[in-house]
Formats: structure tokens, sequence, C-alpha cells
């Protein structure tokens, strides 16, 4: 496994040469990787293991939550605690794990009814919380079956201070990965069925306008539209088939970060944020990079 390279400015996001190197494996699924610049810990969900870990390179792995209602995405709000999409019961919720490991539950419904199974999630700057909220949770395969109770798949903004919740877009066919753009003026999302990344631009209320294509995530390896982060420089990297595919800002595709298993997701992490951290199916894996990731989290 390395980079396959597809343009020749790939060399100035990630050397061709470079290998992952496998951290830590013997998991079921996992996904959601967040990381904290202060206590240099990576935080990561085990869907199928019904889990939440934490790894550094001083302690390594050490469980946080047996019991996670199957989280999937994670997200630290602006406090530093743990937002979280939890496929088992339709809900996001936050959690302390600094002080206490306090619990409680952010959304659940929308007008009424179950919301399907919040995926991923971003914190904005100004606490504002959007996430996805496919049907994924409620299949066999990475939830607990059951029939959905709303009609479409939505991308949701929760409004920090009244904690009333807005329905953005409703015609994506499963909404899963999003990120901002560096300076929070765009919002990224793509599609697991359609494999195509949209991008938004964000108004001054929070809310949407301006849809556009943004790119295609194309190949015959085994992989979909997933977890998706940017770089300093303004390249997009998202999980899609066979590793982690990289845009530049013009949606071009430079080249693809090959994984010997599915990954679903990643963080930049380390002090410089240079480190790749993937979650991919039973592996914990990492890989350096040439250009820093824009920090999510700045405590």
């Amino acid at each position: 496994m390395g980079i396959a390279v597809n343009h020749a400015d790939i060399e100035a996001v990630v050397e061709p040469n470079s290998r992952l190197e496998l951290v830590q494996t013997g998991f079921d699924f996992i996904e959601g990787p967040i990381w904290h610049p202060k206590e240099r810990t990576v935080i990561f969900s085990d869907i199928l293991g019904n889990s939440i870990y934490s790894w550094s390179k001083f302690g390594g792995i050490k469980i946080l939550r047996h019991n996670s209602y199957m989280a999937n995405g994670n997200a630290y709000d602006q406090q530093g605690r743990v937002v979280t999409c939890e496929h088992a019961t339709s809900r996001l919720s936050r959690t302390d794990f600094k002080n206490g490991g306090e619990y409680i539950v952010l959304a659940s419904h929308y007008n009424g009814r179950e919301l399907n199974s919040p995926n991923d999630v971003v914190v904005k700057s100004d606490s504002a919380i959007y996430f996805t909220d496919p049907t994924s949770g409620r299949s066999a395969g990475f939830g607990v079956p059951r029939e959905p109770e709303l009609s479409f798949s939505g991308v949701y903004r929760l409004e920090p201070t009244s904690g009333e919740l807005s329905l953005l877009i409703d015609d994506f066919a499963k909404p899963n990965g999003l990120c901002f753009s560096k300076d929070e003026s765009l919002l990224f999302v793509n599609d697991t069925v359609r494999q195509h990344i949209r991008v938004f631009v964000l108004t001054a209320d929070g809310t949407v306008e301006n849809d556009q294509l943004f790119a295609n995530l194309t190949g015959d390896k085994p992989g979909v539209a997933d977890g998706m982060k940017i770089d300093q420089a303004g390249n997009l990297y998202c999980c899609g088939p066979g590793g982690i595919h990289i845009f530049n800002q013009s949606g071009i595709l430079l080249g693809i970060i090959e994984t010997p298993e599915f990954a679903a997701n990643f963080v930049f992490g380390d002090e410089d944020l240079q480190t790749l951290y993937i979650t991919a199916s039973t592996g914990f894996y990492r890989l350096r990079v040439l250009i820093p990731g824009v920090a999510t989290f700045a405590p």
C-alpha cells in the first residue's frame, strides 16, 4: 500500500513513497477519530464493538466507554466536551469525559419523529453543531434494525444557545462525512450512495445556499464516501474507494492514500497536525503528510 498518484501536485501534499504504519489492530469497525492538542490523544469509536477508546503515544489504548450506544462520529465542542453520533439510539449526545463523564442528549427527534441515525458531526467556532443523519444505524450491518420515522436523510444544524434543531438539507440519498472550509465560509458534505461531494455556502445565520457539486469519488476498490477533513492549503481529504482521496481546491483529484482495509475516517494529529490518524475497519493506522490539517479544536 502506498500513494496512488493522479496529479504531480500530490508531491507537495504527501511523499509518494510514504507508507502507512499500523498502530493498533483487533477492533471490530472503528470510526470518528478526534485529536486533543493539549492531551495529545486520539479518541475514536468502535461502532460494532460498542465502545469509545482513547489512544496516546505514551499511554497506548484505553477504553473510555463500554456501552457507547454504537457510537459513530465524534467532535469536540468549544469547551472540550465530546459530541457523539449514536447509531443504536438515533441520538446526538455530549459527554464531558474530563469532569465526571457527565452525559446529556442534545438531539433525538425532528418535528416529533426520531432522527434516523446521526452519523458524523462537526462543531463550528461559534459553537453551532452540524451533523448528518442517514439511515445507516438502522441496518443490521452497522446498527439496530428498525424502520425509519423520517422520510428523508437530512443534514442538520443545532443552535448552541437555544438548542433548536434546524433541517438544512433533505435531498441526499445517504449524507455521511462533512467538514468546513478553513475560514468556515463553506460546508462540504458527501453522499455514500451517489459517491460525490457537494459544497454549500454558509450564510450569516448558519444556513446554507449555492449548492454545487465539488467532486466525484471513483474507483473499483472497496470504500465509499465517508470521513472528510481539510488541510491548511485547502486540499480536501475524503475516504473513498481504495483509501483516502485528496482533492485540491478546484476539486481535482491529486492522489489516493491507499489503505489495506476499508477506511472510514481520519484526523490530523500530533503537535504539527501533520500526522494522519486513520480508522480503517479493524486497524488504527497513521501516516505523515507535508501540509498541516486545519485544527477542529483549539483549547
